[in-house]
């Protein structure tokens, strides 16, 4: 089977937790605390992740220059396009159905917006690492869920249709399968300081939507605990990127 079909098939399983998660937030009713509590524990493997697995690969092979450039101008592509949305989607992935005023568009585009880098790791780690890291896989797949179900039961009181949020989820997660293949088909013959600048490009993205969406939210729902939380799926992270080493 061609890599690349490897590739977009992880980022598909990393995607479906989103459907998993928005099936969460608009048929079970998810007391609040434990919705801060899933997401706290995502944002802390995503964290790991973007360090042992990005990160740490990116520098390997593309050194100081490549990683850290990288890793900022994802962060500021990244915020600039956040910045751009909250103009018509403000505050799409919080649960509390602040969505109201948003438009549809923005708010599938914010999706795409947040999913695509961590579907692209998946697909470089391919390129990079000569497999598909399970670690990171798993990384997107535990923090996919506490992200769409929080901004589905936000979008629900927000008065949107369970058809039309299934629908976003879904186009999401064929997106992301497209990414992670795409991340390997179009550069599986690049060089090192390529492959290292797009590898930290996609951590500074997932760094600062973590910083900006998830935590906060996470924090303000979940209070002192979610600290004990982050760190604990940070850990688990760290454990199994260290275990498939």
């Amino acid at each position: 089977m061609p890599e690349w079909v490897v590739a977009g098939f992880w980022g598909l399983v990393g995607g479906i937790a989103l459907i998993i998660g928005a099936l969460i937030g608009l048929y079970a009713r998810v007391p609040q605390r434990i919705i801060a509590a899933i997401m706290a524990f995502g944002a802390g493997v995503l964290i790991s992740s973007v360090a042992f697995e990005l990160m740490d690969e990116a520098y390997r092979v593309g050194g100081f220059d490549a990683s850290a450039f990288g890793l900022m101008g994802g962060s500021v592509v990244y915020f600039g396009g956040d910045v751009l949305l909250a103009r018509h989607a403000k505050h799409r992935k919080r649960s509390q159905g602040q969505q109201e005023s948003s438009s549809g568009t923005a708010l599938l585009l914010g999706a795409l917006l947040d999913g695509i880098p961590e579907s692209l790791a998946i697909g470089l780690g391919l390129v990079a690492g000569g497999g598909v890291s399970s670690a990171m896989v798993v990384a997107v797949f535990l923090s996919n869920i506490p992200e769409s179900l929080s901004a589905s039961s936000g979008m629900v009181k927000s008065g949107k249709t369970h058809a039309y949020i299934i629908g976003v989820w879904t186009a999401v997660m064929a997106v992301s399968g497209l990414a992670a293949a795409l991340g390997y088909a179009l550069l599986g013959n690049a060089d090192g300081n390529t492959i290292g600048f797009i590898q930290s490009f996609a951590a500074g993205a997932v760094l600062t939507m973590l910083a900006s969406t998830m935590m906060p939210e996470a924090y303000e729902e979940g209070g002192h605990i979610v600290g004990i939380l982050t760190t604990l799926g940070f850990l688990t992270a760290f454990v199994l990127s260290r275990l498939e080493k």
